[in-house]
């Protein structure tokens, strides 16, 4: 029986990084989205509005989200996990795990300061459309990545269960 139940770990393991590699793949299409559209919008969105502000602020986000999910689908390894053991699976499970919660978190600071800026706005002597442009992007960035993330870890935790479930 236990031999039966650890020839699923291979299987656990690579399911795992595919959920990694599929993750990744739809932070790249949201961030690649967000470039086409912002970039499109940026130019036709007139000087020192908020409305450019808000398209510039999503421009820098999602290059960086692109390259957050380039490196994590390059670093998914479905077909290089078939040898790890279950104490290193567990390891990669949760460390990953602790990874996206941190994320969430993060998200929720990134609303919070969208909030903060636009609130600033009210009573800055210079640029207030940049600080509500910039604001309007944290809010839909950060509410963006906190449905992903926290969406993202309850697919993910279920890989958890099935591998706790080899150790009984």
């Amino acid at each position: 029986m236990a031999y039966l139940l650890l020839d699923s770990l291979p299987v656990i393991n690579q399911t795992r990084e595919l959920l990694a590699e599929r993750g990744m793949a739809v932070l790249g299409a949201w961030a690649l989205l967000n470039l086409l559209i912002s970039g499109y919008q940026v130019n036709r969105s007139g000087v020192r509005t908020e409305a450019v502000y808000f398209h510039q602020m999503n421009l820098g986000w999602n290059f960086v989200n692109v390259a957050l999910a380039v490196w994590g689908m390059l670093r998914a390894q479905p077909n290089h996990v078939g040898g790890l053991t279950l104490p290193d699976s567990l390891t990669a499970q949760f460390t990953f795990e602790k990874i996206l919660l941190f994320n969430a978190g993060l998200d929720v600071a990134y609303v919070c300061i969208g909030s903060w800026l636009r609130a600033r706005a009210a009573s800055a002597d210079r640029l207030p459309e940049r600080l509500l442009g910039f604001g309007r992007s944290l809010w839909l960035q950060g509410g963006f990545l906190f449905v992903f993330d926290v969406s993202f870890y309850l697919v993910y935790h279920q890989q958890a269960s099935r591998l706790l479930n080899l150790l009984y």
